[in-house]
């Protein structure tokens, strides 16, 4: 394998390199390469006016970019029955989802969530992928997002412009599957069911935030990022991705793809080279800021909706061996937890992008699944 191809099934596996964002198309013909999906559905932009974030800022004009694949259906009454959310995690765009790999898997006609029969809205966080963020201007200055605001953006997203009033399943990964939590418990009857992948349902702490802790300090702390008004990338946001890919990493995974000393010099160097070309410090930073205040366990007994909550036993950012899916989830009567084994096919944190892995879940789930 090339050292091109193994960058790029590593980004994959990570699920955290931003998507370009192209202008608006339409919807393309049925893909049938990666070429296809990059294509494939209908982009926009829906700006809000005076948006107030938790944190008491507010933003004039607050830009949020999404894709929709597919068509709404309503029933008798007016109420939306076949649109599916998916979010993205840290660092990605909703075009991520756009692969032979997940969308070639779920939105191909005949597959569980073909986008003939659903509609599939993709949306990009604030502060992520086309939607508004630091590096637009404002740097530093922009104002200190959440995953509430996030949330409350995405709601208002739907409801507001897309006029979706209700959705058969949001469906999260990593960043997604905290926000999907905050989701259940915010806007409880919004959703027929849920669908988190790769989080746990509580505050980030221990491993997990130390070394979100670390990342962020090595930009805050390098002199070169002169409080968000560097002029070029600071060196810090190198040690940064490192942390990052500590935290996101698989061993058995960059051990198939880095067999010797030299591949993995050549693997791993590519990787960072790759990051630091296409992330701004500012975004790094304020994205993983962004889970400061995240903590859904107080809130458990208020979500309703059915979930089917994954996590994979590979994953280093949630580690099994802590136990903490188990107990939260076991405060959700109507949620059914998930680990899965290592297997081949499981990439650490990024099996929560790989369908062929959990898709037959899913598709019980989904055919259990009453409407509410």
């Amino acid at each position: 394998m090339s050292r091109a191809s193994l960058l790029r099934l590593l980004l994959s596996s990570l699920s955290l390199a931003s998507s370009a964002i192209t202008a608006s198309v339409g919807n393309a013909q049925t893909p049938t390469s990666a070429a296809g999906w990059a294509r494939a559905g209908t982009q926009g932009d829906f700006v809000v006016k005076d948006f107030a974030f938790r944190s008491g800022e507010q933003i004039p004009e607050l830009r949020l970019h999404y894709t929709t694949l597919g068509t709404p259906q309503r029933d008798a009454n007016g109420v939306v029955r076949n649109a599916v959310m998916i979010l993205h995690g840290t660092g990605g765009a909703g075009r991520s989802f756009l692969s032979n790999g997940y969308a070639g898997e779920l939105f191909a006609p005949g597959k569980l969530l073909d986008s003939a029969k659903y509609f599939i809205v993709l949306p990009d966080g604030i502060g992520h992928g086309g939607s508004s963020k630091p590096s637009d201007g404002l740097h530093a200055r922009f104002p200190k997002y959440t995953y509430d605001d996030m949330v409350t953006a995405q709601h208002r997203l739907l409801t507001e412009h897309l006029k979706v009033n209700h959705l058969r399943l949001i469906m999260g990964t990593s960043m997604g599957c905290m926000h999907g939590w905050v989701w259940g418990y915010t806007y409880p009857d919004f959703m027929d069911g849920l669908a988190p992948y790769a989080c746990v349902p509580a505050q980030i702490a221990g491993r997990n935030r130390m070394i979100r802790t670390m990342a962020m300090d090595a930009i805050r702390n390098d002199p070169a990022w002169k409080g968000g008004e560097y002029t070029s990338a600071p060196p810090g946001l190198r040690a940064a991705q490192m942390m990052l890919y500590i935290m996101s990493s698989a061993p058995l995974v960059q051990q198939a793809q880095s067999p010797t000393r030299d591949k993995a010099d050549s693997v791993i160097r590519a990787y960072l080279d790759a990051r630091m070309a296409s992330t701004d410090a500012n975004d790094f930073l304020y994205q993983f800021d962004a889970s400061r205040d995240y903590d859904p366990s107080p809130n458990l007994k208020r979500i309703t909706a059915p979930a089917l909550f994954i996590n994979s036993a590979d994953d280093q950012v949630n580690p099994p061996e802590l136990g903490l899916a188990e107990r939260y989830a076991a405060m959700m009567p109507r949620t059914k937890f998930m680990l899965l084994p290592i297997t081949p096919e499981t990439r650490g944190h990024g099996t929560h992008s790989a369908p062929k892995v959990w898709g037959g879940y899913l598709n019980a789930f989904l055919a259990a699944l009453p409407q509410r």
